[in-house]
């Protein structure tokens, strides 16, 4: 049954510890369980003194934790309690895990309040893991951020080396797998290459690699040009059809997608494509690759060469797994 009148006011009541009376004393302390405790004000106490219910401000006054009453007390004076009411004008602090879901306004946890740092993930009841990977959807349960590629490797190349190997990413999460080559420059003129990995070492052998390359170049004072070709019985994928020098302004990046490494057969795919500036020449270029690997193998890796004697003087790379 609801209330009639006015709804009754919440605070934190109290009942303090048994005062004794000492002859002749007015100022006593109050405490509840032996500590000390200070009201609000005086009119938020209740005080009976021997049978009768005292006013406030009048009859006793409040400093902190010290009732003094208007007059001393003598012997024979009963304090019969004193009962602290709290601040009935605030709500103060719930009490530990009495705040339900139905007490919460709708739209009242706004953004700014999950991202306070007192509001933990195990207060949250959405499903799911919960932890520093995942994050909160609309309909609350925890997932993983969603891309088609993830990053599996990142890398700047230093140190002069003449070849790069890219090995050990590969495995049964993804079947096509994405490597982005960029800024790549040579410490000499020549045409980088490069072969796959059988179990973790390049294989060089002549006639595993069939590779076809469509090259689309610009140069200074001619017409547009294609240089296409046909490479059987290689050891090795060729990238283009030139040399490039060690200008600072000769650069090239590519991109090898490689299907289905694990999968061992005659016939295992991969394409590259890029672009090449070959300053000497005055020549821009767009190049496209396919290429059979013939080795019955499962592939493991990439190694990337500069070429001939040359080194590789800059490289960045990153490869990628693509989501089945």
């Amino acid at each position: 049954m609801a209330y009639i009148g006015k709804q009754p006011v919440v605070g934190n009541f109290q009942i303090c510890d048994a005062i004794s009376v000492v002859n002749g004393q007015a100022a006593y302390t109050m405490q509840v369980g032996s500590v000390n405790v200070s009201p609000e004000s005086a009119n938020h106490m209740i005080v009976s003194l021997n049978g009768t219910i005292q006013k406030p401000n009048s009859s006793y006054t409040v400093s902190g934790s010290t009732i003094t009453f208007s007059s001393n007390l003598a012997t024979g004076d009963v304090i019969d309690f004193i009962q602290i009411l709290g601040d009935v004008l605030d709500l103060g602090v719930p009490s530990d895990a009495t705040v339900t879901t139905a007490k919460l306004n709708d739209s009242a946890v706004t953004t700014a309040k999950l991202n306070d740092a007192s509001v933990s993930l195990a207060k949250l009841t959405a499903t799911g893991t919960k932890d520093a990977t995942t994050f909160l959807r609309g309909d609350n349960s925890f997932a993983t951020v969603s891309s088609d590629y993830v990053n599996l490797t990142s890398a700047t190349v230093s140190g002069s080396p003449s070849s790069v190997s890219i090995d050990g990413f590969f495995t049964s999460d993804y079947d096509i797998y994405v490597l982005k080559i960029y800024n790549f420059r040579q410490s000499s003129q020549t045409t980088p290459f490069y072969r796959l990995n059988v179990s973790g070492t390049p294989d060089s052998t002549a006639s595993n690699y069939y590779t076809i390359t469509g090259n689309w170049y610009g140069q200074s004072g001619t017409s547009n040009q294609t240089n296409d070709k046909y490479w059987g019985n290689e050891d090795k994928v060729r990238l283009f059809n030139w040399d490039i020098s060690n200008n600072s302004n000769e650069v090239s990046a590519w991109e090898t997608i490689i299907h289905n490494p694990l999968t061992a057969g005659d016939h295992n795919l991969v394409e590259t494509r890029g672009v090449v500036n070959a300053q000497n020449l005055n020549t821009l270029s767009v190049f496209h690759a396919a290429t059979q690997f013939r080795t019955g193998s499962a592939i493991s890796g990439i190694t990337v060469y500069a070429g001939g004697s040359s080194n590789i003087s800059e490289l960045r790379y990153s490869l990628y797994g693509l989501k089945k």
